[in-house]
């Protein structure tokens, strides 16, 4: 597996890593523990050295599971997790990125995971009710401390991404980024991330599953599946968005690839500092997913992806709107 360093953190990683998510949270597919703990041990196995987990996945057994997974290689890979949610009687219920909450969250994340640092501590959402240098100062106290070795965010606006990175650097920056979902090209995020040396970590690189072509309008999405209130995840929706997989499915099938692949490679041929986190509860999904950094797609390649997917107007909001409330602040 190639590596990539996020921005100018120093952090190495691999070229691609494994968002953690979906193994019992988010879907209505979900596997045991066991299954889990298997998988995540399965990726790194095959190089991957970059895991993506977080308390509110669960909330908090995602973390157990990857803490247990990665305890025999723990010094060869990195692993990152999030703060800034609240809780009541173990839900969660708001934002919560004040001082002392941050304290709690990496002092119960570390016993989670099994670790005496967190490599890459995101916040996971900007709280509005915290300025951000108290947050960023925070961290910056943990990473003094030991607790903590980088500061992350996840989906803030560029002038708190800049306050932020004035208190204490940020080593990346975690967004949602695909070919149907191309926020940080127009609201600044990638042009800050390169100025001030941020990696990029997306998020949903291959839109919740639908760009791999396995979905489509007469999908039927289980019960307790998040995707079930997205606004593209109606079939409305993904019968127009349709056009944009059937383009991925043509280049695919001229790079002896799959829809997936393309899609992954897309994300690694924008900048060298990008590394994306794709999701899987399949070994043979995993597998597919690790072959995209070996996809190599051409300058001409990537005109006509541009150029096609220009055509195609996406249907429907990421997120619907109480969601979209809480990303760009």
């Amino acid at each position: 597996m190639k590596t990539r360093t996020l921005g100018r953190s120093g952090l190495e990683v691999s070229a691609i890593g494994f968002g953690c998510m979906g193994l019992n949270f988010g879907y209505a597919s979900s596997v045991t523990k066991a299954e889990g703990i298997a998988l995540i041990r399965q990726a790194a196995d095959r190089g991957v050295t970059f895991f993506d987990t977080a308390e509110v996945y669960g909330p908090f057994t995602n973390e157990e599971m990857v803490g247990e997974a990665l305890a025999p290689v723990r010094d060869s890979v990195v692993i990152a997790t999030k703060f800034g949610f609240n809780f009541v009687e173990g839900r969660q219920s708001g934002l919560d990125s004040r001082p002392e909450n941050i304290r709690a969250v990496a002092d119960a994340s570390l016993k989670r995971l099994g670790v005496e640092a967190i490599d890459l501590f995101y916040q996971h959402r900007v709280d509005p009710e915290v300025p951000i240098e108290d947050v960023a100062g925070t961290v910056r106290d943990l990473i003094a401390e030991g607790k903590v070795k980088h500061f992350g965010m996840s989906e803030p606006g560029v002038d708190t991404l800049r306050r932020a990175h004035a208190v204490q650097p940020v080593a990346a920056l975690q967004n949602e980024y695909s070919l149907w979902t191309r926020g940080p090209e127009t609201n600044g995020i990638l042009q800050a991330c390169e100025e001030l040396g941020i990696g990029f970590v997306p998020y949903s690189p291959l839109g919740k599953g639908f760009l791999t072509g396995a979905m489509s309008a007469e999908t039927k999405l289980g019960e307790g599946d998040f995707r079930a209130i997205l606004p593209r995840f109606t079939p409305e929706a993904m019968a127009k968005n349709q056009a944009l997989v059937d383009l991925l499915k043509r280049i695919a099938a001229e790079k002896q690839a799959t829809p997936a692949q393309i899609a992954l490679a897309w994300l690694l041929a924008r900048k060298p500092w990008i590394v994306p986190i794709p999701g899987t509860t399949k070994l043979h999904r995993l597998e597919e997913n690790l072959g995209a950094a070996a996809v190599e797609l051409t300058a001409a390649d990537l005109t006509e992806i541009e150029t096609a997917a220009a055509a195609i107007q996406v249907e429907g909001e990421r997120y619907p709107a109480h969601l979209l409330a809480t990303v760009g602040r």
